[in-house]
């Protein structure tokens, strides 16, 4: 891997809130999240914005902070595709992109994109391959943006160390970050991702993290990589155990949050992307719609 310029910083926010707004309003959004003094912003792709139509305009409407893409499915457009979407964004904003891709999810890509899901680790080396080789008549970038994978397991975290900057897990605990660090080596980029939840409440805490955590408890691989890591059927079962739900989502004041997430930078983490869950309830307490105040809060304890 080249040498990577880019700083994402320490902290990032990962959201998919600013789906959910006018793009105008997430356009103030991002602007709002760079004056808070976050390093990277991390926007996810599913079914919502184009991730590289959506970052184009975030990172039209800041300055500095960087943009990254957690993560952009390798089953979603060929490798010329995603290479020319990531050049393009280089060169238009030097330093400032970050280019997350993984193999998704099998029902989201059998059923939902229409393609076949077969040996993902091995489509996954051969995609990288050809990104890299991709052809690009364009003005290109001096300087590409650099690439992450959302590996989870050992053999995908070792292919992200060997044929890019480093990996992007998520759904993960500190004893997760501590393996993929081990496994990685020391010189690769590591950047969980750690979903917290500001509120001191344990029953109203562990109900906002079993509706959060619903979708991903049904998806094979995180049920294997929490398998993997300690957790066992009965923790995911009927929406989550209390001790996976305190893990995977942790939730209290500021300080407990923050003490959380240190433990991921002890175990071996360059960068940790925070993704704030909120009450699905509580959005006439946002900002024109998104979770600034909650934002700041956050900001102002971790960064």
């Amino acid at each position: 891997m080249d040498a990577v310029v880019l700083d994402p910083g320490k902290i990032g926010i990962w959201t998919h809130l600013l789906d959910t707004v006018p793009s105008e309003r997430a356009r103030e959004g991002a602007s709002e999240i760079e004056e808070m003094g976050f390093g990277t912003i991390w926007i996810p792709e599913t079914a919502g914005r184009d991730p590289f139509v959506h970052s184009s305009f975030l990172l039209s409407s800041t300055k500095k902070i960087a943009l990254a893409t957690g993560i952009a499915s390798i089953y979603s457009r060929d490798a010329i595709a995603m290479a020319s979407a990531s050049r393009t964004l280089s060169e238009a904003f030097p330093n400032r992109f970050l280019l997350g891709v993984g193999v998704s999810h099998g029902p989201f890509v059998e059923v939902v994109r229409g393609h076949a899901w077969e040996k993902p680790v091995e489509h996954l080396r051969t995609y990288l391959e050809s990104l890299k080789r991709a052809p690009f008549w364009a003005y290109k970038p001096e300087i590409e943006a650099p690439i992450c994978v959302g590996a989870l397991g050992p053999k995908a975290l070792r292919l992200a160390a060997e044929l890019t900057w480093g990996a992007h897990p998520y759904n993960v605990t500190a004893d997760h970050t501590a393996m993929a660090r081990e496994v990685m080596g020391k010189e690769a980029f590591l950047a969980p991702m750690v979903a917290v939840i500001l509120e001191s409440d344990p029953t109203k805490a562990r109900e906002m993290a079993r509706k959060d955590l619903a979708i991903y408890l049904d998806l094979p691989n995180y049920r294997n990589n929490l398998l993997r890591i300690g957790f066992t059927e009965e923790d995911l079962s009927q929406g989550g155990s209390d001790r996976l739900l305190d893990a995977l989502r942790p939730w209290g004041d500021l300080q407990k949050i923050s003490d959380n997430i240190q433990k991921h930078f002890d175990a071996g983490a360059d960068h940790v992307c925070v993704q704030l869950v909120v009450d699905q309830t509580d959005y006439d307490s946002f900002k024109n719609g998104l979770p600034v105040d909650q934002w700041q809060r956050l900001a102002e304890s971790l960064i």
